[in-house]
C-alpha cells in the first residue's frame, strides 16, 4: 500500500520536468517510426505503374500486392506480437520490428517476379505487425486519458506523413533512380531509425498516466479478446472501422494509378501535386478527428463516433464528383475533401479502445483493432477494387479504376449507419467502467 500511495503521489517539479521531456522525446521518435512505416507501406501504390510497365502485372495482383500479401501476414502475427508486447519490453520490440520492416523493404527493390514481391511484402507484413499497437501502448502509459485522442491523433498523423513522403519521393524516385532505387533509399532509412529509436526513448511505466496504476499482470488473449464481447461499442467499432477502412484504403491505394491511368496526370505532377495534397488532407483529417473528440468528448462521449460518422457523411458525395470530375486538376482539386474525410475515424477509434482497456492488455486490444483495419481495410479494400477494374476493363477500357472506385461507396454508407451505432452504446460502456474502478 505504501507503494501504490507513493507512486501516486504528485512528483517533485524536477521529476516533473524530467517526465515531459520524456513524453515529447518518445512521441516524436515513435511518430518518425510509424512514418517510415507508412512510408515503406504506401511507396508500392505509388510506384504501380512503373512497375506495371516492366512486369505488366494485373490490377488483381497489385491489389494482392498492395494489400492483402501485407495484411495477411501482418494479421497473422500481429496478434502474438502485442501479447509480447503487453509482457515484454516495447521500445526494443518496435525496434527491432523496425529493422525488420525495413530489410525487406530493401529486398522489394530486388525482386524479378509477382512471387519475389510478394515473399518481400509478407516480410514487410511481418515486421510492421511489431510498429503501430506497441506504440499505442507506450503513449498511452506516458499521456492520461483526457489527453490521448489528441496524441493519438498526432502520432497516427504518421500515416499522412507517409503517403506525402512516398508519393514524393516515389514518383521522383521512378524518374530519376527507378523503382529498384526507391525501395533501396527508403528500406535503409529505417535501418538508420531503428537504434536511434533505442538510444532515445525510455519504456515508460505500465499505466503511470493512469487514476489507479498498480502493474498487475497481463491477461491472456482470451481475456482481451472478451473485452469486445463485455463493451457493446467496442463490438460496433470492429465492424464500423472495418468497413470505413474498407473503403479509405482501397481508395487512397488506387488514387494515384486512377489519377495517372485513367485522368491522363504525369508523373512528374504526382510528385509535386498528389504528394503534398494527400499528405495535407489526411493529416488534417486523422490530427483533426483527434483534436475534434479530445473537444468534443468533455461534453459527451458519443462525439468518439458521431464525428467520424459525420464525416463519412460528407465523404461520399464528394468523392463521387471527384470521380467524375473531368481532367486530372479537377479530380486532385475535389479529392481533397474526401481524403480528409476518410481519415477521420482512425484516431477516435483507437482512442477508444485505449480508454476502454486495462492498461496491460491495451497493445493485445490495439492489435485487434489493427488486425480489422489490416486484414479487412487493408486486405479487402484495395484487392476488391483491382478486381472490380480487372472485370469492367475489356468494356471499359481506362475507365474500369473509376467504375471499380464508384464501388466502394456502398460500403462508406454502411460505415456511417454502424458508426452511428456505436455512438448509442459508447456512454453506457464508460459509466459501466467508471462503476468498476
Amino acid at each position: 500500500m505504501a507503494d501504490a500511495a507513493a507512486a501516486l503521489a504528485p512528483e517533485p517539479p524536477i521529476a516533473e520536468a524530467r517526465l515531459a521531456r520524456q513524453r515529447l522525446v518518445a512521441l516524436w521518435m515513435l511518430t518518425i517510426i510509424g512514418t517510415i512505416n507508412f512510408v515503406d507501406r504506401q511507396i508500392l501504390s505509388v510506384l504501380i505503374e512503373p512497375i506495371r510497365a516492366e512486369m505488366q502485372f494485373t490490377d488483381t495482383q497489385f491489389g494482392l500486392l498492395t494489400g492483402l500479401a501485407f495484411a495477411l501476414f501482418y494479421a497473422i502475427v500481429g496478434l502474438p506480437i502485442a501479447m509480447i508486447a503487453d509482457r515484454w519490453h516495447r521500445i526494443r520490440l518496435i525496434a527491432a520490428s523496425c529493422f525488420v520492416w525495413s530489410g525487406f523493404t530493401a529486398l522489394c527493390g530486388m525482386a524479378n517476379s509477382f512471387g519475389q514481391l510478394a515473399a518481400a511484402r509478407f516480410g514487410v507484413g511481418i515486421g510492421e505487425a511489431g510498429g503501430t499497437a506497441p506504440s499505442l501502448s507506450v503513449l498511452a502509459d506516458y499521456y492520461p486519458p483526457e489527453k490521448r485522442p489528441l496524441i493519438i491523433g498526432i502520432f497516427t498523423a504518421n500515416g499522412p506523413l507517409g503517403v506525402f513522403i512516398g508519393a514524393t519521393f516515389g514518383a521522383w524516385a521512378a524518374q530519376h533512380i527507378g523503382w529498384r532505387g526507391a525501395f533501396f533509399a527508403v528500406g535503409v532509412v529505417g535501418l538508420v531509425a531503428a537504434p536511434l529509436l533505442l538510444l532515445l526513448v525510455r519504456e515508460p511505466a505500465r499505466g503511470r498516466s493512469d487514476a489507479a496504476h498498480a502493474d498487475t499482470a497481463a491477461p491472456s488473449f482470451g481475456a482481451s479478446m472478451a473485452l469486445f464481447f463485455r463493451h457493446r461499442s467496442l463490438r460496433l467499432l470492429l465492424f464500423a472501422s472495418g468497413l470505413a477502412a474498407f473503403v479509405s484504403y482501397g481508395m487512397l491505394n488506387w488514387i494515384p494509378a486512377f489519377l495517372m491511368r485513367t485522368q491522363g496526370m504525369p508523373l512528374e505532377a504526382l510528385a509535386a501535386w498528389f504528394g503534398p495534397a494527400a499528405g495535407f488532407s489526411m493529416a488534417l483529417g486523422i490530427w483533426g478527428g483527434g483534436a475534434l473528440v479530445n473537444r468534443a468528448a468533455r461534453r459527451s462521449t458519443r462525439a468518439y463516433a458521431l464525428i467520424p460518422c459525420a464525416a463519412t457523411l460528407v465523404m461520399i458525395p464528394t468523392f463521387i464528383a471527384a470521380l467524375l470530375a473531368p481532367g486530372w486538376e479537377w479530380s486532385l482539386t475535389l479529392m481533397i475533401v474526401p481524403m480528409i474525410c476518410c481519415t477521420i475515424y482512425v484516431a477516435p477509434a483507437i482512442a477508444l479502445v485505449q480508454n476502454l482497456t486495462p492498461p496491460r492488455a491495451r497493445a493485445t486490444a490495439s492489435a485487434i483493432l489493427l488486425l480489422v483495419f489490416n486484414l479487412v481495410g487493408l486486405g479487402g479494400g484495395p484487392l476488391f477494387i483491382g478486381m472490380i477494374s480487372d472485370a469492367v476493363a475489356p468494356s471499359m477500357g481506362s475507365e474500369s479504376l473509376r467504375v471499380a472506385l464508384l464501388c466502394a461507396m456502398p460500403a462508406a454508407a454502411v460505415a456511417a449507419i454502424a458508426q452511428f451505432a456505436v455512438s448509442r452504446a459508447v456512454g453506457n460502456d464508460f459509466r459501466a467502467m467508471q462503476a468498476q474502478a
